[in-house]
């Protein structure tokens, strides 16, 4: 057993509509990943997941899960008061939850039922205009009040652990740390597979990538107007990829492509399967990773898991996460960013260096200790040691 056995019987209730075939990010994964090994060993527990659209048995991890499903699908502020405030209560009353897990951090303010709120990071308090009006406001108000009403808090770096506790004047001991994990799965390509990856996307040249959603904090205006930048100081035949869907994609970004020189050499993928993603994030040159802001940034360790040297930001969680494996740039400079891709161009010793270095620290993250962690955290809240 990967967790030592607790002998009161919990009904945990957990929040599950981040779990989507093939439309995962971030909290979709860290909920997969921590809840299939959670269930599995604690089979003493029995687990209500609730869905808010008709969901996948492959979520079903064990006989000790049940899967509910009740709409609207909460995609929307409106919507979201709807589900949390009135369903989530609904159904934790209906099922008898003893506990209530959400990996989103929102919890239900109506419900008396005992809580762990996961809140990866609060970015909308920091840099509130790259939202939409009516979501920037409905998380502004109401995340204050979710992580004062959850019994505990689970979040993913101690970056992120210190900006809940200052900014909500949290007390830190409230709040437990769970880093994110890699996935097994990432792992070095051999030549051929990385020729294969290169011949596919980047017409047999070599590539920069950005893996995310298109989104105003991932930096895309800025990482755009570097790699002009570094191809005009450079001459090289170099790519750049970015994978990840353009729902956010704001006039900023449109303004930074349409006026690059060399826009022709970007290639956007959309959103790829997992499998395809692995693939092309083990044949990259590099991966760039220059957000202005994030909490855990889990492309990070997936390209070190895979021998990749990552540029990203000097900002927020990244150079914890990073450690001493990773490149690191002012996300706000395009030359800064730019130089980056040149040095990296130009040394191999360097990016072999930052590749060793960044496989090895990728093996200090796994899922397995971030389910123990969240595991811990949730006995905590229930007052069962």
């Amino acid at each position: 057993m990967l967790f030592s056995q607790d002998y009161r019987h919990m009904r945990i209730a957990v929040n599950t509509r981040m779990l989507q075939n093939n439309k995962m990010e971030g909290i979709g994964y860290f909920t997969y990943e921590t809840f299939r090994r959670i269930t599995r060993d604690h089979p003493e527990h029995e687990f209500i997941f609730i869905f808010d659209r008709p969901f996948s048995q492959d979520f079903i991890f064990s006989s000790n899960v049940k899967g509910v499903f009740s709409g609207p699908r909460a995609g929307h502020p409106f919507l979201w008061f709807i589900w949390y405030e009135w369903i989530i209560h609904a159904i934790l009353k209906k099922e008898k939850a003893d506990m209530f897990v959400s990996c989103d951090g929102f919890v239900s303010l109506r419900s008396n039922v005992k809580s762990v709120a996961v809140i990866h990071d609060i970015n909308f308090e920091h840099y509130p205009g790259d939202l939409p009006f009516l979501i920037r406001k409905y998380l502004r108000f109401f995340f204050p009040k979710f992580a004062k009403r959850a019994n505990r808090i689970a979040t993913v770096s101690d970056f992120s652990r210190k900006d809940l506790a200052e900014h909500y004047q949290i007390n830190p001991e409230k709040i437990d740390l769970t880093y994110n994990g890699v996935g097994d799965s990432y792992k070095p390509l051999s030549e051929e597979e990385k020729k294969e990856m290169k011949d596919k996307y980047a017409g047999g040249n070599d590539y920069f990538l950005f893996v995310g959603a298109l989104h105003a904090r991932k930096n895309i205006s800025r990482l755009l107007t570097a790699f002009d930048i570094f191809k005009k100081h450079t001459g090289s035949s170099m790519k750049l990829i970015l994978a990840g869907t353009r729902r956010w994609w704001t006039a900023e970004m449109e303004q930074a492509f349409s006026s690059m020189h060399f826009k022709g050499e970007v290639v956007f993928t959309g959103r790829l399967e997992d499998s395809e993603l692995r693939k092309l994030t083990g044949a990259a040159f590099a991966m760039t990773y220059v957000s202005v802001f994030e909490g855990f940034g889990i492309p990070i360790l997936e390209a070190f898991r895979c021998k990749v040297p990552v540029i990203t930001s000097h900002t927020s969680a990244m150079p914890e996460i990073g450690g001493d494996a990773a490149y690191y740039v002012n996300p706000f400079s395009e030359e800064n960013i730019a130089a980056a891709m040149e040095k990296l161009s130009n040394e191999s010793v360097l990016r072999d260096e930052l590749s060793n270095k960044g496989l090895s620290r990728s093996l200090s993250f796994n899922w397995d200790q971030t389910a123990a962690s969240l595991w811990s955290c949730i006995c905590k809240a229930s007052g069962i040691n």
